[in-house]
């Protein structure tokens, strides 16, 4: 009879274990300075900016109608002569134009008025949909 040796687990070899911390630590430490760079800018206003949050922004405010038919400070305005009026009041409002269409108010209605803001030299233009 031939006896069987058993392998004793009393030392168990830990180096590729440390190994495999080590790098991983080198790693988090090279990744982490680049993680936190990437993170959102936001400004957060504080108590003492409230005086400059009140002065409203100076925008042309153009409605579009479900019809289609255009609206600047709730006079109405042609669609052939809302390019010049446009221009005429990019002067008192250099904040860009704001289009606020009726949900109802076609594409098309939309694209005209932001062409006719691009050919009047508005540079800023939103849409504010609700």
């Amino acid at each position: 009879m031939s006896r069987h040796r058993r392998p004793l687990f009393n030392e168990i070899n830990i180096t590729p274990l440390t190994d495999i911390f080590l790098v991983l630590l080198i790693i988090m430490m090279v990744i982490a300075p680049m993680l936190d760079s990437q993170g959102l800018r936001l400004a957060v206003p504080t108590i003492g900016q409230s005086a400059q949050a009140a002065n409203e922004p100076k925008a042309i405010s153009l409605n579009i109608a479900a019809n289609g038919q255009y609206t600047i400070d709730n006079q109405p305005v042609a669609p052939e002569t809302l390019q010049q009026r446009l221009y005429q009041s990019k002067t008192q409002y250099p904040d860009g134009l704001i289009i606020e269409p009726d949900p109802k108010a076609s594409h098309g209605a939309v694209v005209r008025a932001m062409d006719a803001a691009r050919s009047a030299g508005i540079e800023k233009v939103a849409v504010n949909q609700e």
